[in-house]
């Protein structure tokens, strides 16, 4: 293995490295492997992925003229995944140099002049006075002792003039969240929007704590705190989320920021804060948990309610945040749907009621939280004060409704619109927790009597509460749906096509070209989507997804946003006459972006899509488009993997014509998808009217 200068291991990088630092695919990489006998042998990894020195690919990449310098955010990056101590420590020693460079930036340049291994050696102790003031002890940050950092020296100046372009807190921000990227499963995230809700429905607190804190996300919601309290089973994700935590406060030796104390370890079985009467818990807890400590902590004081069956681990969450409340403090927990109704939590969940401990259960859309595919709750408890009468109604809200009617049908992540959902909920909210008591909104929001909750099933699940929103349309709102569909059918017939002439037989061998062919003709232009992203801050991209496509609907994915520091990366973006085709599946479709669709004009181009754009010298789109779904054409161009149908857009044949023949049978195209999209309209005013004649009728709004 190649050595650095400090004596350690040099830095490596992956071939999905390699292009990320070259801007280009993988592809790319494997074709210079390929053509260029000078290119640098792997020095690591295995044969299916290698792994090649660092310094040798710059140095090739710059010879090469494919790179003007590296970028510097990138080189860190790189340090970090190449470290020989593993990216863990490697963060872990960066966080601490950064914080460093933050509390003490008079200290850093004189420390920085001297040699690598005199650096190591200076180190430690400043770190140690630092970390003591910032964390405390105990802490779940170790101070790395001077041998340990003799490997990490070239990345701690790195990243000390990674700060100085941007912040030591953008930094940080930006490596931990490269980490978290590469990997997913290993972490469980909650979002930003859900952590900033559940800050917002806790209210101002100066303590906040979170037993389950993980990366920090809902510690990081809570502006304005003083104190930051948290836990996590994982030592190393709790050292990585305390020195986030640190650097997130303000720069300066008099204004840090709120305390910070995140220490490791098994919050139910060795709570690391049994004094603590904070103001404020969030908490995103593991769910469906067995294995919580049921069996030894059968006598512990924090069940109050109720002592949890095995499979209720949620609830001794919930028992476990009361528990660490002041009296009148708020507690957020989110929550699986099945908590709320499960016969094993009844008792815990009638006290909780009887008590006034539990005083909201919210029902959010499937995709707002990992994981994604169920819709999840939250709950808000207040911890009950001492001689206080408890509330006599519990509020209960479904933002369900105001996601589908906002983002369109369908579930998922990239259908939410989250400021919706956040406005519903506080709009409940907030009337109820200062009068007690809120106005019903059929489908949305009802405070209910606790009395009629304490039935034999104690089910707090919202939706089987409120009254479903056809209640308050009624048979007038069924009335506009069936006059729409009047129209829409009316509109069918007049766009449906005429009969169809007969040539005689199929036409004679017509002269063909193929995509690939105009392509390099300059006839059109050809791009692949599923790359870009925003600046962050910026305002949302719309994506148009391969689904979206596929049901001829508006956009419904977002760009994500680049890390801090990080420059956007271009996307394809849509033009009026570009024509869209989806290449997974097997399907015959193809869509001309339409100059009057302002939704899906600029927005930008999904995975699994490819863009068309033609010459309007030379191709009429709908023309193309139209070829480009016939049956045969895409059998031809389609080739077949185990588990899915892939298509070849630049094998798609259409026949020479010329423009005013093209535009002959462009019309034509034009008119068919204008009756396809009719028909489509028709379609769902006639679900939609049935299946509000069903409700209308089994609800007493409309009468037989």
């Amino acid at each position: 293995m190649p050595e650095s200068a400090a004596g350690g291991t040099a830095a490596e990088v992956t071939a999905a490295g390699i292009a990320r630092l070259a801007g280009v695919g993988r592809a790319a990489v494997s074709n210079w492997r390929r053509r260029h006998a000078d290119f640098p042998k792997p020095v690591g990894g295995t044969e299916t992925s290698p792994s090649f020195d660092l310094a040798d690919v710059e140095e090739w990449l710059r010879a090469q003229g494919k790179l003007a310098e590296v970028p510097l955010r990138e080189r860190v990056w790189q340090q970090i995944a190449a470290h020989p101590a593993g990216p863990v420590t490697a963060l872990v020693h960066a966080g601490c140099a950064l914080l460093l460079v933050r509390d003490r930036a008079g200290a850093w340049p004189a420390l920085a002049a001297a040699p690598d291994e005199r650096l190591a050696d200076l180190l430690p102790v400043p770190l140690e006075e630092t970390l003591t003031e910032r964390l405390g002890v105990p802490r779940s940050v170790r101070t790395p002792a001077a041998h340990e950092l003799v490997p990490s020296v070239p990345l701690l100046r790195a990243a000390a003039e990674l700060a100085a372009e941007t912040s030591p807190a953008d930094a940080f921000e930006f490596l931990l969240g490269r980490h978290l990227d590469a990997n997913p499963r290993q972490y469980t995230l909650t979002p930003p929007g859900p952590a900033a809700l559940m800050a917002a429905l806790a209210g101002p607190a100066a303590r906040v704590l979170d037993p389950a804190c993980g990366t920090g996300a809902l510690l990081r919601a809570a502006t304005g705190a003083t104190a930051l309290y948290g836990q996590d089973a994982d030592r190393d994700l709790a050292g990585l989320t305390s020195l986030r935590l640190a650097l997130a406060g303000d720069a300066g030796r008099t204004a840090k920021g709120p305390t910070v104390g995140v220490l490791p370890g098994d919050t139910l079985r060795a709570d690391a804060f049994p004094a603590l009467a904070a103001d404020a818990v969030v908490c995103h807890p593991p769910f469906n948990e067995r294995n919580w400590g049921h069996d030894e902590l059968a006598y512990d004081p924090r069940w109050e309610y109720g002592f949890p069956a095995r499979t209720e681990s949620e609830l001794a969450w919930v028992q476990h945040a009361l528990a660490r409340l002041r009296p009148g403090g708020t507690a957020v927990l989110l929550m699986p749907p099945a908590a709320a109704s499960r016969r094993s939590g009844r008792r815990i969940r009638a006290d909780l009621l009887r008590r006034g401990a539990l005083r909201a259960v919210v029902a959010l859309p499937a995709g707002a939280a990992p994981p994604y595919g169920i819709p999840l709750h939250l709950w808000v408890l207040r911890r009950p004060v001492p001689g206080e009468r408890p509330p006599a109604e519990l509020l209960l809200v479904d933002t369900a409704t105001e996601t589908s009617a906002a983002a369109g049908t369908g579930t998922g992540r990239d259908r939410l619109d989250w400021p919706a959902v956040e406005t519903a909920v506080l709009d409940a909210w907030r009337p109820f927790d200062r009068d007690g008591t809120l106005a019903e909104t059929p489908g949305e929001s009802r405070s209910v009597p606790v009395i009629e909750l304490l039935d034999d099933d104690v089910d707090l699940a919202p939706a089987r509460h409120l009254p479903p929103p056809a209640a308050a349309e009624g048979a007038a709102q069924l009335d506009g749906v069936r006059d729409r569909l009047t129209a829409a059918l009316r509109r069918t017939m007049e766009l449906a096509p005429p009969p169809a002439a007969d040539t005689g037989g199929p036409a004679g061998r017509r002269p063909v070209t193929t995509v690939g062919e105009l392509a390099r003709a300059g006839a059109l232009t050809l791009r692949a989507g599923g790359t870009g992203t925003t600046a962050a801050g910026a305002a949302p991209v719309p994506v148009l997804t391969d689904t979206d496509v596929l049901a001829a609907q508006p956009p419904s994915g977002t760009l994500p946003e680049a890390a801090p520091g990080e420059p956007a990366e271009e996307a394809a973006l849509l033009a009026a006459g570009d024509v869209v085709v989806p290449v997974l599946g097997g399907g015959s479709v193809a869509r001309v972006v339409d100059a009057a669709d302002h939704h899906t004009v600029g927005a930008a181009l999904g995975r699994n899509v490819h863009l068309l754009r033609p010459d309007p010298a030379a191709l009429d789109p709908w023309f193309l488009a139209g070829f480009l779904r016939a049956t045969a054409n895409n059998r031809q161009a389609s080739s077949y993997a185990s588990t899915a149908t892939r298509l070849d857009v630049r094998r798609l044949q259409l026949p020479r014509l010329p423009l005013a023949e093209q535009r002959r049978y462009g019309d034509r195209f034009r008119a068919l998808a204008e009756f396809e999209e009719a028909l489509r309209l028709a379609g769902r005013l006639g679900e939609q009217l049935v299946q509000g004649m069903y409700d209308g009728l089994a609800d007493g709004t409309v009468a037989p």
